[in-house]
């Protein structure tokens, strides 16, 4: 047996902020929150462990500085790319140039802290 993603962790300036956006982004709830404002978000009917990784958002006081090493990709599962682009842009996510050409059938955004994921065009199941 392999090992398996259980959660990712981004340090947050405004842990409240990215938890709210990618719960909405994601569908997810909150799951936990600590005495040092971390956030822990993740499937209403999954949790930490669940066939679904959680996200962590810990709390931090250094700025987000360049483009991550590792970002977040994300496909639609009930409508097509475009209407997901525009629901995505209308919670807060915005346009990022990470030096695509625009010939590419994704479209690479930021969460409201810069952090940058990308926006797939196959519609898939939902878990």
């Amino acid at each position: 047996m392999a090992c398996r993603i259980t959660e990712l962790v981004l340090d947050a300036l405004d842990p409240d902020l990215l938890s709210r956006f990618w719960c909405e982004v994601l569908g997810y709830v909150e799951l936990e929150r600590d005495a040092n404002g971390d956030i822990e978000i993740g499937p209403a009917d999954g949790g930490f462990g669940g066939p679904q990784p959680t996200i962590v958002f810990n709390r931090t006081t250094t700025p987000k500085t360049g483009q991550l090493r590792l970002h977040i990709d994300v496909n639609a599962t009930d409508r097509d790319q475009d209407a997901e682009l525009e629901r995505l842009l209308a919670i807060g996510a915005r346009p990022a140039d990470v030096g695509q050409t625009g010939d590419e059938s994704w479209h690479v955004l930021a969460d409201p802290e810069g952090n940058e994921f990308c926006l797939l065009r196959r519609r898939v199941d939902p878990v």
